[in-house]
């Protein structure tokens, strides 16, 4: 959400930023209802600033008086109510066009329709050459009872999976070693929940366009897709101190997803999920976009040398503007390499959004001059699972089928090679 005041005073910023993005939002409607809406609180004002007057008066006028001014008092506040309904109701319809305002694009970020026109900014790593036929995910899992994708859809339904055995001790192993990367670079380590109110969806821009990709509980409150919405909220209505800014937060949580729409991709396999866990890098600093770019740089930056460690190859796309959400000012995807597939396949996104939610949370700190301002917000995929266990088993395959464990998940995992239980 940005500021009203700069929208009306912007309306052709405005206006190109929809359409960079393409949007279909009609900046001058915003501003017709909000001539409404403040044309109603005046009169609402008016009239709760009359009503006062006479109501002083009624306890200092005689009996006859008295009388008079109570049938006025009934009058006004008739009157007042039917001001009030109007107001509501061109609040709510306010309201709907302030949550569809679209965020300005960095001017750093490339032109383009839509996510074909993404750009290829950085790739790292070298593919591996197998002199075997390489296999896939799936296979690979299954033949080292990793997993069970049959009892999985028996269980579940769709998209259900059950990690066992090294599939399952690979994921904690992989929790873990992210778990003390990812401190040392000064974040504090939260778990979160993973129901949480409608209105922190709103608050982050999940919603409503996302609104089919949320699971739905009977209470109204929403399963989340990402611990980011819950660290939002966190500090939702609150004032902070400028000196304790940045606030770097590494947040766990399971997360859920309908992948609505996404019926024939990916139907089999670890990709595409309903259910995953994900660690997230959540930042809160200053209103200063120079020090919302550089933490955006630098959470990227960790993902980058994370997945380094591991060795497995990727590339970061600069998402352009036909694909950027109304939300962000700029956005990276981080993508590892699948051998069997080959291709690139995401695991990572970064975003940053000025005070575009922290507006909407009311999440705000005293300046230095003491005036409150809304703090930036950007976040970071630290890393998913288990989707990374894609690429990982994928591209540390070996002609016997077993999987040549990354050094530094050795400690966690205990082993070197994770091989078929029957050759154990």
């Amino acid at each position: 959400m940005l500021d009203i005041k700069f929208i009306r005073e912007n309306k052709e910023v405005i206006e190109l930023s929809a359409k960079k993005k393409g949007l279909d939002f009609d900046v001058q409607k915003l501003i017709e209802v909000d001539d409404a809406r403040r044309t109603h609180i005046q009169e609402v004002e008016a009239f709760r600033t009359k009503q006062n007057e006479v109501s002083q008066r009624i306890t200092q006028v005689s009996i006859e008086e008295k009388q008079t001014l109570i049938a006025e008092m009934t009058i006004l506040k008739e009157e007042l109510q039917k001001k009030e309904e109007l107001l509501k109701s061109v609040m709510k319809e306010w309201q709907g066009l302030m949550l569809q305002v679209p965020n300005i694009p960095d001017m750093s970020v490339p032109e383009g329709a839509g996510e074909e026109d993404n750009v290829e900014a950085k790739v790292w790593g070298e593919k591996p050459v197998f002199d075997f036929e390489p296999r896939d995910h799936i296979t690979l899992m299954e033949n080292l009872d990793m997993a069970d994708f049959d009892r999985g859809t028996k269980v579940h339904g769709f998209r259900g999976y059950f990690l066992k055995n090294d599939g399952a001790l690979l994921s904690w192993a992989i929790w873990n070693y992210a778990r003390d990367f990812f401190l040392k670079r000064g974040f504090s380590p939260f778990i979160t929940p993973a129901i949480l109110h409608k209105e922190f969806f709103y608050g982050t821009g999940h919603l409503p366009g996302e609104e089919n990709d949320l699971f739905k509980t009977q209470d109204d409150e929403y399963l989340t897709g990402t611990s980011e919405v819950a660290m939002m909220a966190y500090h939702s209505d609150e004032v902070l101190e400028k000196q304790t800014l940045p606030r770097k937060y590494l947040a766990f949580s399971p997360c859920f997803r309908r992948e609505a729409g996404s019926h024939s991709k990916d139907v089999k396999g670890l990709i595409r999920v309903h259910e995953f866990y994900k660690w997230e890098q959540l930042i809160l600093c200053e209103a200063s976009h120079e020090a919302s770019d550089a933490l955006f740089e630098e959470v990227n930056k960790n993902v980058e040398e994370f997945i380094e460690t591991l060795g497995i190859p990727y590339r970061r796309l600069f998402i352009c503007t036909g694909d950027l959400s109304a939300s962000k000012v700029k956005q990276y995807d981080t993508e590892l390499w699948v051998p069997k597939e080959n291709t690139y396949r995401e695991i990572s996104s970064a975003s940053y959004f000025h005070d575009y939610q922290t507006r909407r949370f009311n999440t705000r700190y005293k300046a230095e001059d003491g005036k409150l301002r809304y703090a930036h917000s950007l976040n970071c995929t630290a890393i998913p699972t288990p989707r990374i266990l894609v690429s990982l088993l994928e591209n540390f395959q070996q002609a016997d089928g077993s999987i040549r464990v990354p050094e530094v998940l050795r400690p966690y995992l205990g082993k070197d090679v994770i091989s078929s239980p029957n050759s154990q």
